[in-house]
C-alpha cells in the first residue's frame, strides 16, 4: 500500500512524479507568483505600521544643547500613566507625547524641575515620580515589598517547624536509631 498518491505500490516514487497542488509548471508558477504578492503586501503593511511607530516622538526646538539634556533628564524621571513602567521619555503613548510637550512649555516659561515636578504630581499624584518621596502616604510602596517578603518568610518558617514537630515525635518504647525492641527493622515509611 502506498503512503502518498505519487507513490507506486513497491514503496518506489514514480519517475514522473510531483507533488499534488504542482501538476503542471504553469500552475506553479501561477502558484508562486501569487504567494509572493502577497508575502510582498503583507510586509509592505507591516512596514509602514513601523514607521508609524518610529516617528512617534517628534523633535521639539530646543533653545541650546542644555536644555535639550534636562529635558531629557526630566522625562526620565517621570512615569507614563498609560505604560506605567515605561518614562515618558520612551513612552509612545498619547498621554506620554502630550506630557512631553506640556513639559517643554513649563521649561520655555521658565520653570524649575522642581516646579515642573511639582505641578504633574499635583495633577496626577505621586505615582508619576519613579522616585517618589518617602512620606506616610507612600510607605506601602516603600515597605510593601519587604513586608511581603518577610510574611512570607514567616509562613514558610512555621509550615518547616510543623512538619518537623508532627514526624519529630518518639515513642518511648522505641529506640533513637528507628529500630523497633526486637532489633527488627522499623517501617520509617520510604517506599524507596
Amino acid at each position: 500500500m502506498s503512503l502518498f498518491p505519487w507513490q507506486r505500490p513497491s514503496g518506489r516514487s514514480a519517475p514522473c512524479a510531483r507533488m499534488p497542488f504542482a501538476e503542471s509548471p504553469r500552475k506553479s508558477r501561477r502558484a508562486q507568483g501569487a504567494l509572493l504578492r502577497v508575502s510582498v503586501v503583507a510586509l509592505l503593511m507591516f512596514a509602514g505600521h513601523a514607521f508609524a511607530a518610529s516617528g512617534a516622538i517628534e523633535p521639539l526646538p530646543f533653545q541650546d544643547h542644555a536644555q535639550e539634556v534636562r529635558f531629557q533628564n526630566l522625562t526620565k524621571q517621570l512615569r507614563c500613566m498609560v505604560c506605567q513602567n515605561e518614562n515618558l521619555a520612551d513612552s509612545n503613548a498619547d498621554l506620554a507625547r502630550d506630557l512631553r510637550l506640556e513639559v517643554f512649555q513649563l521649561m520655555q516659561q521658565g520653570k524649575s524641575d522642581a516646579e515642573i515636578k511639582q505641578y504633574l504630581v499635583d495633577r496626577y499624584s505621586d505615582f508619576v515620580l519613579y522616585d517618589p518621596p518617602l512620606k506616610p502616604g507612600t510607605w506601602l510602596l516603600w515597605f510593601g515589598p519587604l513586608a511581603i517578603l518577610l510574611a512570607g518568610g514567616a509562613v514558610v518558617t512555621v509550615a518547616i517547624r510543623r512538619r518537623n514537630r508532627g514526624n519529630g515525635a518518639i515513642d518511648d518504647d522505641k529506640p533513637a536509631d528507628g529500630r523497633q525492641a526486637g532489633n527488627a527493622p522499623a517501617d520509617m515509611g520510604d517506599d524507596w
